[in-house]
């Protein structure tokens, strides 16, 4: 009578109701698998829509420093890149979605939100910082 009721308790502790392979486990790791290419670009995007507009301003004001001022872009480009990453080796461990527990389901959603808002917020940030940065290098270029 005492094993049955301690197996009835281990049964519903909060480690293996984690550990039973939940039906939606595969939806929820596959959300991080789009969540880190989705933002990812959308951060890349951004940042390369942003200084590109500044390099074309410099372009405008001192044709001759364009090249100088591409670097933005290309880190813009780079957070596209880790999110393609992130989204490779999530998929990786996707294989076997019938062992697929839910603690690891939303490990991996949780690691995809973290590189792809991550990568959103730097997009944003070297867009902003490069287009006004190419900008100033124009014109303090002028004044010399």
């Amino acid at each position: 009578r005492k094993r049955s009721h301690q197996l009835g308790a281990m049964a519903f502790s909060a480690s293996t109701v984690l550990a039973v392979c939940a039906p939606q486990s595969y939806f929820i790791a596959s959300l991080g698998v789009a969540a880190a290419i989705v933002f990812a670009n959308l951060g890349a995007a951004y940042g390369t829509a942003k200084a590109g507009a500044g390099i074309a301003t410099m372009g405008i004001m001192r044709g001759d420093m364009v090249m100088r001022s591409l670097i933005p872009v290309v880190m813009a480009g780079v957070l596209g890149i880790y999110g393609l990453i992130t989204a490779v080796i999530i998929n990786g461990k996707l294989d076997k979605p019938d062992t697929l527990s839910a603690y690891t389901a939303y490990a991996l959603l949780g690691a995809g939100l973290c590189v792809g808002m991550s990568s959103a917020a730097a997009g944003y940030a070297i867009g902003i910082v490069g287009d006004i940065g190419a900008r100033c290098n124009a014109l303090a270029k002028m004044a010399t």
